[in-house]
């Protein structure tokens, strides 16, 4: 029933907001703005408006097959087929997620031994924020919705609070004097939206949460809309205040630009407040990493994709399996970046190029999606025809070939994700072969992908001998 859905637009804006307000985000955006000054915001804008062509291409997929629970993979099942899905969702999504996850720990780990200088190992901040956090996703949606609602608001309002007072200088620190820009060349400005890409990517964790949200066909799209213009003002703002406050070139060199900032706008209490962003940061990133992914991880153990164990749910309807699986990954992620500035700065540009590549996967099933079914009912559609999708490829392909300004970073990069494929392909071949039992390149009818949602699709394909 409509009434009994607990979540209304205010909790998808939180969501949306929650995985992409990062502390990580907040590293990214201390390195564009330290690089090239305020014209940052020109690169932001533009990888803010790519992420909205992203969302809207998700939201028609949503709109064409509601509610199920694992999103893009089976949008992507429904039009390419079982191998692309796999390596795009193991790659592009579960792999990067965590990685990113993990990263956000190691870096709210950093931030609060810098600040308060604590006896203990940096590595327990993110043990018990990640207990915490797990115990917490394991009692169901309502005390997620009720976390992230709290979190995000309080992080974006304090992001905002200390934006405002840089950007007016008003601050107890003393003001630096410094040029906006280093550069106005378009090109450098442009290229620099591999950078601010990573700013706004993660709005879509709101589709996932689809079937509990009221009015879902306008409340989703809208309010991750909303969460992405929101984000991109904060941070504006959050950039002038850096031009008064932060000189350019130690912004770009700091592992934790926030504390930086915070510091030198208002002294150690000002650390303290941004060492507070950087744990609500973490709190509502990982929220939505664990609540989102162990969802996807349900949605793709439904479909056979990875072990059947992921679907098995709690007496909360939580796919238990799953949070525990992310939330250990995400430990381990955490160890390997374990707060090196140069460590956190490559895996955000490795997880921004496997995201990229699920963002790819998106508009090209849309595109596929139209032309085979036009005339399935979408109570959203993307506007423009082919138009925004088209945009949307070719302005995520171009982020992945400038995802860095240093050549042997990028090459590197590109390296590091062509072997991981390259592992996820093979992998991906012989576990549709021999385990899922179907055409590996060959697309699922909609109507079969939307079966799966039900448990007696799995206990019919077993009695037959079909999947086991």
């Amino acid at each position: 029933m409509e009434d009994e859905k607990k979540l209304g637009l205010k909790s998808v804006v939180s969501v949306s907001v929650g995985l992409v307000i990062a502390t990580s985000c907040l590293v990214s955006l201390g390195q564009g703005a330290g690089t090239i000054g305020i014209v940052f915001i020109f690169a932001m804008i533009i990888a803010c408006i790519l992420n909205m062509i992203t969302v809207a291409s998700l939201s028609e997929l949503n709109a064409l097959m509601p509610n199920t629970t694992g999103g893009l993979a089976q949008y992507t099942l429904t039009s390419m087929g079982p191998f692309p899905t796999l390596i795009s969702m193991v790659g592009g999504y579960l792999l990067c997620n965590v990685l990113s996850s993990g990263v956000e720990a190691s870096i709210f780990a950093y931030a609060m031994e810098q600040t308060f200088h604590l006896p203990i190992p940096r590595i327990t901040y993110t043990i018990v924020m990640t207990v915490i956090l797990l115990i917490a996703n394991l009692r169901g949606v309502d005390m997620f919705a009720k976390i992230q609602d709290l979190v995000s608001y309080l992080l974006i309002g304090s992001m905002a609070i200390m934006g405002i007072i840089g950007a007016i200088g008003i601050g107890t620190g003393k003001m630096v004097k410094q040029p906006f820009y280093m550069t106005l060349d378009i090109p450098t400005i442009v290229s620099m939206t591999a950078v601010a890409f990573w700013l706004f990517i993660g709005a879509e964790y709101a589709i996932p949460i689809s079937k509990e949200v009221k009015n879902a066909k306008r409340n989703v799209p809208l309010g991750m809309m909303l969460g992405l213009a929101l984000i991109c003002i904060v941070q504006s703002i959050l950039v002038f205040g850096f031009h008064n406050y932060t000189d350019w070139g130690e912004l770009a060199d700091s592992a934790a630009p926030h504390l930086l900032y915070g510091a030198n706008l208002l002294g150690q209490s000002g650390k303290i407040w941004m060492a507070f962003v950087a744990a609500l940061a973490v709190i509502s990133s990982q929220n939505s990493g664990v609540q989102g992914l162990s969802s996807i991880c349900q949605g793709m153990a439904k479909m056979n994709m990875i072990p059947q164990c992921f679907a098995k749910t709690n007496k909360n309807g939580v796919p238990y399996i799953g949070v525990w699986f992310v939330s250990i990954l995400i430990t381990v992620f955490a160890v390997v970046s374990n707060g090196s500035t140069d460590a956190i700065s490559f895996l955000i540009l490795v997880g921004s190029v496997f995201w990229m590549f699920s963002y790819i996967f998106a508009h090209i099933d849309v595109i596929i999606l139209r032309r085979r079914l036009p005339k399935a009912p979408r109570s959203f559609k993307t506007p423009g025809g082919y138009l925004l999708p088209v945009i949307g490829i070719l302005g995520t392909v171009y982020m992945i070939l400038n995802i860095s300004t240093d050549p042997v970073e990028r090459h590197t990069i590109w390296i590091l994700t062509g072997v991981v494929f390259a592992i996820l392909a093979v992998y991906s071949f012989f576990w549709i072969k021999f385990k899922m039992k179907m055409p590996v390149f060959q697309s699922v009818p909609l109507e079969k992908v939307m079966a799966m949602e039900n448990s007696m699709y799995y206990q019919v394909r077993k009695r037959r001998g079909i999947c086991q």
